[in-house]
């Protein structure tokens, strides 16, 4: 591909990682297998030098054979010392005949068959003799001291700027942070003055694609010495399968660069480069960007040093950012709890909500807020019109009722919102009735802001003087572009969503409350009730808040105390925390199922496939990133209680995605069976199965055939089932074998054929 061909497109969909070559400042050898006879299958065009034969002759030839002597002794004790990593590692610095010193790095693939692959680099060491380890540890260990000795966030950016510069020597360090649709701003800057300053300049998204953005959160480092270099390409053992990806160098230090990237630092007049990606909680956060005026060489024990002090930024971010995220939901939690306090004394209960407009209000930061239920509206402070906020609700209704929904942008999403974005240009909004289009919505003014971009983002192809492409010239001149953003309000954070959804479930919770006081109870609640009574009440005002009360000091404990103890002592507050949140789940669920059997049943009419669509959206985050195939027959309409065939659907789904989670592909099954008398539903998959002669335990209260560090759970999801199947009159069971499989079923009565069964559950 030459700098003339590329397009945008075609940069998002290129495979930067199996470029086929590698940059000219070291050479590449790779060996099928990990032991001392593992063949050469293939070697960079350059990698003469290393070998004991000519490359034509040495591909195919076991390391021994293949490798010059004293580097095929090295790597023969290093594949002796154990499993080779998936990320490089150095292994020995070696002289090489006629080519200087270099740095011998090893790690592993796994090649398209699913073979393992040793992957052996050479970096060239000429002239960084003084930027080995033992040099570059001095300056490292006083970096992290300066960096420890700081806590706000954007001291520690422009000192870990410096420090990066200071062990490197480039002309200009740059600290990147992308933003929530991956555009990234300069946060921090050191600079010699001999390249231009970006500081607080924005990069479109587009800059970086996609598969790159994944590259830098697999690969945390890369190096390009001189932009202007030749590829040197891989030569691979004939014969080559047709088809054959090229070799993946996700991992790899020299791996060669896109033409694009190269084309993109010629625009920015830079001769090299070095970058180190920033992760916070595994994702990619930012990332440490140096540049340089000429061709400039970073030894890997430099590299390694600016990785080291970009891990140590990330851990301190990731408090920062943390703690504060932590202040805010407490804080959250508090203006909650006085919501659901008024909420239980008013009378509707849900003008308790707007009794109180300041805490609705600072509940989620908003300017405005509408309570509407039951088609009453209630607003409160600098809000829509009554009737824009009833279409606003209509709106929503109409995209399938969404149990919570929040934007940025609201007209870019309903036009009409046009209309009043100066005090609704952002939603966030929650229903609170599955009868009734009710919802409680928060708005946000339009914020009207100037960002300042490094060059037009909306210009990022050049073209010569006959109209015609010269591919990706990204802002030839890098000069300061201001664009006036409109039509936004300020995004919702992530605890503003969080604890909106929180308040949604209490609101349910109260609502499911008030219907069971106003219902009648019958025989069975009456049996469960003495039963549970006793129970229920220990749990809910003995056990809840002690467990609380102990991970609460717990983690006050690690908070302020942790310089204080030691390891051991640490390691025990973990323990302590860890079993006080678990034995809070056990008592949480242990609440549920017996309140199931509390609660009034109220049969309507329920469209099963629309129940199995929305129990799938739900568990959506379950399946994420799994490969699985669903088989949805078409289900009918029965008569049952929604809230409870929801649990049923949600325990069975959950179970089967949970149990074939090491299937690839997991398949998961929906159907039914029409009888006279009765509709029988199954839900099966392929996972783990189970031994049938122990099918009887498996709806019975924890009883559980897995163990919890294979599959986790507390065993009290399919005696949920039971439970309020039995409630509708139906039956339940399961067929399974181990490594097979499982299915089970659950009967619904038709009108009219049968009472509910009211056998023990513990039977």
């Amino acid at each position: 591909m030459t700098v003339g061909d590329l397009d945008l497109d075609a940069c998002s969909r290129e495979p930067i990682h199996r470029p086929g070559s590698i940059q000219p400042h070291g050479m590449l050898l790779a060996f099928s297998g990990s032991d001392a006879g593992a063949p050469l299958i293939q070697a960079s065009a350059n990698a003469a030098p290393a070998l004991s034969l000519p490359l034509a002759q040495a591909l195919g030839q076991p390391l021994e054979r293949a490798l010059h002597p004293q580097i095929a002794t090295a790597v023969r004790s290093f594949l002796a010392a154990g499993p080779v990593p998936s990320r490089p590692v150095p292994v020995i610095l070696t002289e090489l005949p006629g080519a200087g010193r270099h740095q011998l790095l090893a790690h592993a693939v796994d090649d398209a068959a699913g073979d393992r692959v040793v992957i052996l680099e050479l970096e060239r060491l000429d002239g960084l003799e003084t930027d080995l380890l033992d040099h570059v540890y001095p300056r490292m260990r006083e970096a992290l001291e300066r960096l420890d000795a700081l806590n706000a966030p954007t001291d520690l950016l422009s000192c870990a700027a410096q420090e990066v510069r200071a062990l490197t020597g480039f002309d200009r360090v740059l600290i990147y942070r992308f933003d929530a649709d991956w555009h990234g701003t300069v946060v921090a800057e050191d600079g010699n003055g001999r390249l231009p300053s970006y500081m607080d300049l924005r990069f479109p998204a587009s800059d970086i694609p996609t598969q790159a953005r994944e590259l830098y959160r697999l690969n945390r480092q890369r190096l390009i010495p001189d932009a202007g270099y030749a590829p040197v390409p891989l030569v691979a053992l004939p014969p080559v399968p047709e088809g054959a990806p090229p070799l993946d160098l996700s991992f790899s230090v020299l791996r060669s660069v896109s033409p694009v990237h190269v084309q993109y630092m010629r625009n920015m007049e830079t001769a090299s480069s070095m970058s180190v990606s920033i992760l916070l909680h595994g994702a990619l956060w930012g990332l440490v960007s140096c540049h340089h005026h000429k061709p400039k060489a970073v030894s890997y024990a430099v590299r390694s040093a600016c990785d080291l002090i970009a891990q140590i930024l990330s851990v301190r971010i990731a408090a920062v950012e943390d703690r504060r995220d932590a202040e805010h939901r407490i804080a959250l939690q508090a203006i909650q709890a006085r919501l659901l306090a008024a909420m239980a004394q008013a009378d509707p209960f849900i003008a308790g909500l707007t009794e109180h407009p300041d805490d609705l209000l600072r509940f989620a930061n908003a300017s405005g807020a509408a309570v509407v239920f039951e088609r009453r509206c209630t607003l409160v402070g600098d809000t829509p019109t009554e009737e824009q906020v009833r279409g606003l609700v209509d709106w929503l209704a109409a995209q399938g009722e969404p149990e919570q929904f929040e934007t940025d942008s609201l007209p870019a999403l309903y036009p009409a919102a046009a209309d009043f974005e100066g005090k609704a240009a952002g939603l966030l909004a929650i229903a609170v009735s599955k009868l009734h289009a009710s919802y409680v919505l928060w708005f946000r003014p339009e914020v009207v802001r100037t960002v300042r971009w490094g060059g037009d983002p909306r210009k990022p192809l050049a073209r010569d003087g006959r109209g015609q492409g010269q591919g990706l010239s990204p802002r030839a001149s890098f000069e300061t572009w201001k664009e006036t953003v409109r039509h936004r309000a300020l995004p919702w954070t992530a605890a503003e969503r969080d604890t909106a959804a929180a308040l949604r479930h209490a609101v349910i919770g109260i609502v499911l409350r008030k219907a069971e006081e106003l219902a009648a109870l019958s025989r069975e609640l009456a049996r469960s009730n003495k039963e549970l009574e006793s129970f229920s009440y220990s749990v809910s005002h003995d056990l809840r808040a002690p467990f609380r009360h102990i991970v609460g000091y717990a983690e006050l404990l690690q908070e302020l105390e942790s310089d204080r103890l030691s390891d051991t002592g640490k390691r025990y507050l973990n323990v302590i925390v860890d079993a006080a949140n678990s034995a809070g789940t056990l008592v949480d669920n242990l609440l549920h199922f017996s309140q199931m059997g509390r609660s009034e049943l109220t049969p309507v009419s329920v469209d099963m496939n629309t129940l199995v669509a929305e129990v799938r959206e739900t568990l959506a985050p379950d399946t994420a990133g799994r490969a699985i195939e669903w088989d949805i027959a078409p289900l009918p309409t029965v008569r049952g209680d929604p809230v409870m065939m929801r649990l049923v659907l949600q325990n069975l789904l959950s179970n089967a995605i949970k149990y074939s989670r090491n299937r690839e592909p997991a398949r998961i099954a929906v159907g039914c069976e029409d009888r006279p008398t009765e509709t029988i539903f199954f839900v099966r998959d392929n996972g783990v199965g189970f031994n049938q002669a122990y099918e009887k335990k498996l709806f019975g209260v924890f009883q559980r055939l897995h163990r919890n560090e294979e599959f986790e759970g507390i065993g009290i999801g399919l005696a949920n089932v039971r439970r309020a199947v039995d409630r509708h009159g139906g039956r339940t069971w399961a067929d399974g074998r181990l490594d097979k499989g499982a299915i089970f079923y659950f009967t619904l009565p038709k009108a009219g054929t049968a009472k509910p069964d009211l056998r023990d559950l513990d039977e």
